[in-house]
């Protein structure tokens, strides 16, 4: 289906189209496709998943899924990395993990991809805190730097390598730094 720029897709409409690689996303009846992640956004991602996981696993309070679609709340978005504490994970009969996530995360994490737009991956994240998550990330592996976004949607700039990044409530056992983190990006 090919849209003229004027058309707008609904919701419902977006959500029955064949998956996209890399993904799209549906944001205010416009399908926009993520930009092919690259080296930077791609260590980032492995290395912060892999961590997130692993530590959120060992005390059974969270879990961390890489590249998951999140619908709600009149947006299907694809965030990097999100976060679902363990009582929300939506469930299947048999008590397996569900494909569909019809729910915001408790914590999303974007990365910025060279030619992104900050102002649309900012947009997301405040969206998903409109929505009830508790913190969002964005990592500026360009920068060497990461965004906080609080609840109440105030913003923290962390660049100093020491600082340990605030995380959310239920994620305490989470301790990295803003250089351990970048740090992932030297082979």
């Amino acid at each position: 289906m090919t849209l003229l720029p004027t058309q707008t897709l609904s919701l419902q409409d977006f959500l029955q189209m064949p998956e996209t690689e890399p993904a799209s996303e549906y944001l205010d009846g416009q399908i926009i496709q993520k930009p092919m992640p690259q080296g930077k956004h791609s260590i980032l991602q492995r290395e912060l998943s892999f961590t997130l996981t692993a530590t959120l696993r060992a005390d059974q309070s969270a879990q961390a899924f890489p590249e998951l679609r999140c619908t709600f709340g009149g947006r299907s978005l694809v965030p990097d990395i999100t976060v679902f504490q363990r009582q929300r994970i939506p469930l299947e009969n048999n008590g397996d993990i569900a494909n569909e996530f019809n729910l915001p995360p408790d914590w999303t994490i974007k990365i910025l991809s060279p030619h992104q737009s900050h102002t649309k991956v900012v947009r997301n994240i405040l969206h998903c805190l409109d929505y009830g998550t508790a913190m969002g990330w964005l990592l500026d592996p360009d920068e060497y730097c990461i965004f906080v976004y609080h609840a109440d949607k105030s913003v923290q700039l962390l660049d100093d390598v020491e600082r340990i990044v605030p995380r959310p409530q239920f994620a305490q056992n989470v301790q990295l730094t803003v250089g351990e983190i970048f740090g992932w990006l030297k082979p």
